[in-house]
């Protein structure tokens, strides 16, 4: 009887700390969902970050956000690999809503993206845009092709001085170029669709490989500028030997400054960018957190006036900034998956 008796308090004892062990495992999950929710709480305004590129669209877009009774959203230029950085982050008031970027997110910043935390991340395909290689207004236009481009500006080429020296068509005159820099989503587009390109066209592409193809001069007459598109602007407004890199939006708003070289025949415009013709056009982007839909008010409502007809539609406010819209049938993809809150795999 007494054997029996210790082996019922022994079992009950057991039953006890068990149920104890579930109760402070409950307690102390919700106290940590009362603490994130607080943090989460602790901010009531969106926080962007990233391409410098996107930047100008998703600004206005706040702007329209902020007048029908949200605060403005805060957006930041960080370029798309800073703003990758902060995206992936974490979770919580400290980290940014969402990220503007100029090339589609990379399987390694994903990968960052999970390791702190941040799962389920929602990707927008905003509209498409060509990269420009622009010059000062009023100048005889140039034709250049992407192994021109690539022999100008590439650290593992020949290194001319003149463009002269690439091809005798091309006039005497000093190779002076303003190139985005390592973060900047434009730099890994104009990497995959010219230097790399260029590179084979050259014939070097086996002897350097990807890494030193992309590699740009560092004896000076390749300039890594900053992520402000609009200071490029001005410094090409004045110097008229000089070349700069950025997109299409800031050459449009601009044309009374600046002009674009045509690429290998093709004149940048929204019609062949939007049908890809033109040989240096791309997609732009932005990400989202779901994590931080449920605690930071009016994220949805800022992706709703986004994607709309009027933001993003063939005669939306953004097309008047030079956002080329998208086709109709991925408009439609874009907006049920914003709609859904379609998360990437």
């Amino acid at each position: 009887m007494g054997s029996r008796l210790k082996v019922w308090r022994i079992s009950k004892f057991q039953t006890s700390v068990r149920t104890l062990k579930g109760k402070m495992k409950k307690l102390f999950t919700l106290a940590l969902c009362v603490l994130f929710t607080g943090v989460l709480f602790a901010r009531d305004q969106i926080t962007i970050v990233g391409s410098s590129t996107v930047y100008p669209f998703t600004t206005v877009v706040a702007e329209k956000h902020g007048k029908k009774g949200w605060k403005t959203p805060i957006v930041e230029s960080t370029g798309t690999g800073g703003g990758m950085k902060l995206f992936c982050a974490g979770l919580g008031a400290k980290h940014p809503d969402f990220t503007n970027a100029s090339r589609a997110i990379k399987k390694s910043e994903i990968e960052l993206c999970k390791k702190n935390g941040v799962d389920g991340i929602i990707e927008v395909i905003v509209g498409n845009d060509g990269i420009v290689f622009a010059h000062q207004q009023g100048l005889k236009r140039w034709n250049l092709n992407k192994k021109q481009l690539f022999l100008a500006m590439a650290e593992h080429g020949p290194k001319p001085t003149y463009w002269s020296e690439i091809d005798s068509s091309l006039p005497k005159q000093k190779i002076a170029i303003m190139a985005p820099p390592p973060t900047s989503g434009t730099r890994d587009a104009w990497d995959a669709l010219v230097m790399n390109k260029g590179c084979k066209q050259a014939g070097l592409y086996k002897k350097l490989g990807k890494k030193k193809c992309h590699s740009f001069r560092e004896d000076g007459p390749v300039e890594e500028a900053g992520e402000n598109d609009t200071l490029i602007v001005k410094r090409l407004a004045k110097d008229p030997n000089l070349f700069g890199i950025f997109g299409f939006s800031f050459l449009d708003q601009n044309r009374d400054l600046i002009e674009s070289v045509i690429i290998e025949d093709v004149e940048v415009s929204l019609e062949t960018i939007q049908d890809y013709s033109y040989p240096i056009a791309r997609p732009l982007f932005f990400y989202a957190k779901k994590a931080h839909f449920s605690f930071i008010p009016g994220m949805k409502e800022f992706m709703a006036e986004y994607t709309s007809e009027s933001a993003m539609g063939e005669y939306g406010y953004l097309a008047d900034q030079g956002l080329v819209p998208l086709e109709y049938k991925t408009l439609e993809e874009v907006r049920y998956n914003v709609k859904n809150l379609v998360a990437i795999k």
